[in-house]
């Protein structure tokens, strides 16, 4: 068997040898991990799921961790600039000799699986192993922030016994995997309560609450409840730089400010700080206030709200869902001014697509449609305009047959007051963020 070289030989046999089709469950997890001795076992993980927030709520418990003192590791997915990023620690993302040397120990194991055991990996379980053995056996940090990548019951992260088990706020998405209703969701999301380890829930909606909290008590464990447990409250401001809040709980008060924007970050900063919070009181965690306002002011999350460029003013936001659009649409009426604004979207076929473009219609002044290369999910420019036109007839609505056309029409369109924003797809957002910053440094 010859040795993987560089990561483009792991990629090249993924393709040939993993699975390509989502395929939930923990079995082929479990056989690996017991041939490698249980490695994570010896990680203290802080487990993450919802629909969305999971990805920012991880990134700013990593960096108040970081300023702490504590060496934490990170693992999420999607990526948005390099599949390095799904794998980091203090925010430093795997390097390619540990990457290739670890897929290189794992790749036995992969091979045998397919024919002594319950069939081959899919990527993002070879991924999850790799980010284990990395993790427990080479980079050893303090702590592991670890997101789902799919649900959280049969997710392959779903093999770890947590600190602390997480859940953001929950909504419609990925029905064919998870279920129909929000509850079918968020029994998913609650697959990852293990017996007796606490609760962060910073799901708003009653009917997420209820089964999570049904869970957590089946299962004896302590739940700390946003709006009940703890809260947060902005502080009136409108900058475009960062936002000002108190959180409190039954332990303590504090001001802050996070570098993120948008309402839905102000939850996702009150449901880390809980989490730091429960890691002080049962693990004897010491984190001080000016750790949690320096983390938080630091934090950094590329394609949430993210500005790529001054002049044009550009932003690129990761929105993907029907409840990602609303957070989108609330951030830029409360926190950004502008004269008009002009749309890149793009969106995969499987979304509910006319419920996510409504909201977008009624506050753009322009919008481009196009599609994302080499992704078959993705609906072509043309398809998507035609959708928006249907729904908003006096809509001014054109379509681009590449993200690079789409990004020429933009800055045609921006005047020096305008403000151009890339939503609609993770995928849109990686490939435009990559064109954009290609372009800066030409």
């Amino acid at each position: 068997m010859t040795s993987f070289a560089v990561p483009s030989d792991v990629f090249d046999w993924m393709e040939q040898t993993c699975a390509q089709a989502i395929q939930p469950g923990l079995e082929r997890m479990e056989w690996v991990l017991e041939r490698l001795g249980h490695p994570e076992r010896r990680c203290k993980f802080i487990h993450i799921a919802g629909t969305n927030g999971k990805g920012s709520t991880a990134a700013m418990i990593a960096s108040v961790l970081k300023e702490a003192g504590y060496s934490t590791g990170l693992f999420v997915s999607p990526y948005i600039l390099s599949w390095r990023e799904r794998i980091q620690v203090d925010g430093n993302p795997i390097s390619d000799e540990a990457f290739v040397h670890w897929s290189n120990q794992l790749r036995p194991l992969a091979e045998e699986i397919r024919t002594e055991g319950p069939g081959p990996l899919t990527p993002f379980e070879f991924w999850t192993l790799v980010a284990i053995l990395y993790f427990a056996k080479d980079a050893v940090p303090w702590f592991v922030v670890w997101e789902t990548g799919l649900g959280g019951r049969l997710d392959s992260t779903n093999v770890c016994y947590p600190l602390v088990s997480v859940i953001t706020e929950v909504g419609l998405d990925h029905q064919a995997w998870l279920g129909e209703s929000l509850a079918d969701i968020a029994q998913e999301k609650a697959g990852i309560i293990k017996a007796g380890v606490p609760v962060v829930c910073g799901a708003g909606r009653a009917e997420v609450q209820a089964v999570i909290h049904e869970a957590a008590q089946l299962k004896n464990c302590k739940v700390y409840q946003v709006g009940r447990d703890y809260r947060i409250e902005p502080a009136e401001q409108t900058a475009e730089t960062g936002q000002a809040f108190t959180f409190s709980n039954v332990y303590r008060r504090l001001s802050a400010n996070v570098s993120l924007m948008g309402e839905h970050q102000l939850k996702n900063a009150g449901t880390a700080l809980m989490t730091l919070d429960v890691l002080r009181q049962a693990y004897a965690t010491v984190i001080e206030d000016e750790h949690i306002q320096r983390g938080l002011a630091s934090v950094h999350w590329p394609g949430r709200l993210e500005q790529v460029s001054e002049y044009p003013r550009i932003l690129l936001d990761g929105a993907h869902n029907v409840d990602g659009v609303h957070s989108l649409v609330n951030a830029l009426r409360d926190h950004y001014t502008y004269d008009r604004l002009v749309l890149i979207l793009a969106m995969m076929n499987d979304k509910r697509v006319e419920d996510m473009l409504a909201p977008l219609l009624d506050v753009a002044d322009h919008v481009i449609t196009t599609q994302v290369a080499d992704q078959p999910r993705s609906m072509t420019g043309r398809e998507l305009a035609e959708v928006a036109r249907r729904l908003h007839p006096s809509a001014s609505v054109s379509s681009a047959s590449s993200v690079q056309k789409a990004l020429a029409l933009l800055r045609a369109e921006l005047g020096e007051r305008d403000l151009g924003v890339i939503a609609g797809s993770l995928y849109l957002v990686s490939e435009a963020r990559s064109l954009l910053i290609q372009a800066k440094d030409e």
